[in-house]
């Protein structure tokens, strides 16, 4: 006799007293939409008394999952441009950003979990809804709204070629889990109570960026009779040319360009990588304790920019040619690239340039000059930054820890 298994509604991951199946709903079923403003930034303004009005820009930048207005900010209407028609926000109304270039930015939701008793619209392309038939407890959609399982749905229907879009049509497309409110209730606290972590994380690591700012500044902003130039305590080393026939996918050379320089950080060798199947010189392969510097740019402001790299890539690694690699046995020299006066060398560098590209050359990086104490103050101070890049550097690991347990969680513990 063969024992026929039903496949349940249930997530794979869930708390062990919760064992009944989840409700399949389908979102434009669940949620009731209302209609939106189409107010600029240009109409908007913070500080203010006046009607709060959320932005589709502050979803995909600037706002939590859970909006608390006792201690998030949204900006005012300005004064004369008031929408005639509007539908004031609820606790536990959802808000969708219906447009972006990115996949996984469309549909990126928040939900308002305290409005602190003020008055909130809804703004240009976003998407407001409401539970009206009370399925739901206040702070668990913006949660289940954020799940892959959501999301590998509106990624499938999202429409567009450089600019993706969702309507509220989309949404009859689309289905949602719903299990008990006892269970919604305690997804949405521990998932909110990671988000807090997060949060608190990130103030830590604002924090030791001010500490280890300030500390450079006073190390470097004194007067000493000991200076050192660049060129004569390093050299500098030009990036690699290459095309896109020597793009490989695997067992190539990683080759580093801008947006792996994180500044005033370590370098990034894990994200957006290029390979390439090409010869480099031996000198152009990093080394331990090398400063990757973005040495050309579309924007200037990026132009500069540097990371320090700490010799932990297994495999061999570069730069491109728009980055170069000042190289020295000086190990202070790491934070003279993080000081107000290496940002001024850098901006007297770019005055008049007048091509579409902001760019620097190895001459600008070797003739800089600054002055440093003398030893053992110096040796001290070498201490003491180092100390505190690498609490800074544990921190910052202990939040990306903190964001990876939660983005496990919103793929494992939804329908």
């Amino acid at each position: 006799m063969i024992r026929e298994t039903k496949c349940l509604d249930v997530p794979h991951l869930r708390f062990p007293e919760f064992s009944e199946e989840w409700e399949i709903c389908k979102v434009s079923e669940l949620l009731d939409f209302y209609s939106t403003n189409s107010l600029s930034w240009e109409q908007l303004e913070y500080g203010t008394k006046a009607m709060m009005n959320l932005h589709y820009g502050l979803i995909h930048v600037g706002l939590p999952t859970m909006v608390d207005l006792t201690r998030d900010n949204l900006p005012n209407i300005k004064e004369d441009n008031m929408p005639k028609n509007f539908e004031l926000c609820k606790e536990g109304d959802v808000a969708f950003a219906d447009a972006s270039e990115d996949t996984n930015e469309v549909a990126k939701p928040i939900e308002f979990f305290d409005l602190a008793g003020k008055n909130i619209v809804c703004g240009l392309h976003t998407i407001h809804g409401r539970d009206n038939k009370n399925k739901t407890v206040i702070g668990f959609k913006g949660y289940a709204f954020s799940s892959s399982a959501f999301h590998n749905q509106i990624r499938r229907i999202a429409q567009g070629t450089k600019i993706y879009s969702i309507s509220t049509k989309n949404f009859s497309e689309c289905f949602i889990g719903i299990p008990s409110k006892v269970e919604q209730t305690k997804i949405a606290t521990l998932l909110r109570l990671i988000d807090e972590r997060i949060a608190t994380q990130n103030k830590i690591i604002e924090d030791l960026k001010k500490l280890k700012s300030a500390i450079i500044e006073k190390t470097f902003n004194e007067n000493y009779s000991n200076k050192i130039r660049l060129r004569d305590v390093g050299s500098y080393i030009r990036g690699l040319t290459y095309s896109s026939d020597d793009v490989v996918e695997s067992n190539g050379i990683f080759v580093m360009r801008s947006n792996n320089i994180i500044n005033g950080s370590s370098l990034d060798y894990h994200n957006n990588i290029v390979s390439v199947n090409k010869q480099i010189l031996t000198e152009q392969q990093l080394q331990t304790g090398d400063i990757v510097i973005c040495m050309a740019n579309g924007s200037s402001s990026l132009v500069g920019k540097s990371s320090f790299y700490d010799g932990d890539c297994s495999t061999p690694i570069t730069v491109g040619a728009f980055c170069g690699i000042y190289r020295s046995k000086e190990p202070i020299v790491k934070w003279l690239f993080q000081t107000n006066k290496y940002r001024r060398y850098i901006w007297n560098s770019l005055q008049g340039g007048n091509g579409a590209i902001a760019n620097l050359n190895g001459d600008d990086i070797l003739r800089m000059s600054f002055s440093i104490p003398a030893t053992p103050a110096k040796d001290n101070r070498i201490k003491l930054l180092t100390s505190v890049d690498t609490l800074l550097e544990s921190n910052i690991s202990l939040c990306d820890l903190y964001i990876s347990q939660k983005l496990y969680l919103l793929r494992q513990m939804f329908i």
